[in-house]
């Protein structure tokens, strides 16, 4: 009945509650917020509240009408990149590339420079800048004039050197491939021959964006300032949307853009109620228990690397989908992605539930 895109655990779902799942085989604990979404994890009550309040107004109004709640959004969010600027709401981070995609073409010509381990989305445009060839090749043709190149100074530099660029796209901590952090260095050439070169940069923040790494955006912790940022995920604060954000240009006139959905005036409001709520005191959270969860996991005898920022962390082993098993039977939910588990708890996780979490992962003798 169901189209077979997923593999969903074998759970029926009767309530969730912060990093706490109720469901037809008891508690689980959850360690990725919906892969990223759940900023204060599940039905975070003033979330809840601002949605119901919302709904009772009205749930859509079409792009004809202006919701104030946009205006708000935009504020916080242009406010964390400490920049002016314009926002497009889109219905998702995918959604939000594309459009970043559609204004590099508007304000620039040349190619797209791409990184290995990056990804940017399953639609078409997105998919394009998606490096798995395993996802890309049963799609193809994609967008021309894409370049994936690795993570290093001397091939960036080369590409860069030997071509004409329109836009390079960074994910600094790539999620997807099993959270990655970029090289220090190749920031920084990317953010000196972008003042040289006059090419764009957007930054990917789907994952990394909105307090995740302990900073409001991934990139805050380079020295680098993008031209774009796009986001996702967390910025509706559990419901579907996304923010293609345009510091320093233009490129859209009325009618290049735009989407029937986007925004939802319920999703706006959620976003809202979770970004008010994201300050100082939130980053340096994040920052002190995204440390307590590195050190702990780095104690578990089946972890071979831990990395990663803030709440945003990737942990290789030897045998992911033994662990995920074992996890699961010990009532903790994981998330395997590119051979790697990636954790990315609830923003306002406890250290107690993380010690609660990371106690259960801890299979004795373990030797995978």
């Amino acid at each position: 009945m169901l189209s077979n895109v997923y593999s969903p655990f074998p759970l029926k779902i009767r309530s969730a509650h912060g990093i706490r799942i109720e469901t037809d085989n008891g508690e689980f604990l959850d360690t990725f917020a919906g892969i990223g979404v759940l900023a204060f994890g599940h039905t975070d009550r003033k979330t809840v509240d601002a949605v119901t309040s919302k709904v009772q107004r009205f749930s859509h109004t079409s792009n004809y009408f202006l919701d104030e709640d946009a205006i708000s959004l935009s504020k916080f969010i242009l406010d964390f990149s400490n920049s002016e600027g314009e926002v497009y709401f889109a219905n998702s981070g995918t959604e939000a590339t594309e459009a970043a995609i559609k204004a590099v073409r508007r304000l620039k010509k040349g190619k797209l420079i791409s990184f290995e381990g990056n990804f940017h989305g399953r639609t078409m445009g997105a998919l394009s800048l998606t490096h798995s060839e395993r996802l890309r090749k049963p799609f193809e043709p994609l967008l021309p004039d894409v370049r994936f190149i690795p993570k290093s100074v001397q091939d960036f530099e080369k590409a860069v050197l030997s071509d004409e660029i329109a836009a390079v796209f960074v994910e600094v901590i790539q999620g997807n491939s099993g959270v990655h952090l970029y090289p220090a260095e190749l920031l920084q050439a990317i953010e000196k021959l972008r003042k040289e070169r006059g090419f764009l940069l957007a930054a990917d923040e789907i994952q990394s964006g909105l307090c995740r790494t302990g900073e409001y955006f991934g990139y805050q912790n380079y020295a680098i300032e993008p031209d774009i940022i796009i986001l996702g995920k967390a910025v509706g604060g559990g419901l579907p949307l996304g923010a293609a954000v345009f510091r320093g240009v233009s490129p859209f006139y009325p009618g290049d853009h735009g989407s029937t959905f986007a925004p939802n005036p319920v999703s706006l409001a959620a976003g809202l109620s979770v970004l008010s709520r994201m300050d100082s005191a939130l980053l340096e959270s994040v920052r002190i228990c995204g440390a307590h969860l590195k050190e702990n996991l780095e104690r578990l005898p089946w972890a071979r690397e831990v990395r990663g920022m803030g709440l945003m962390i990737g942990v290789s082993t030897e045998n992911p989908e033994r662990i995920k098993s074992l996890a699961f039977e010990r009532k903790v939910l994981l998330n395997v992605t590119a051979g790697s588990i990636r954790f990315l708890p609830a923003l306002n996780i406890s250290e107690e539930e993380i010690d609660e979490i990371t106690e259960r992962l801890d299979f004795g003798g373990l030797n995978d």
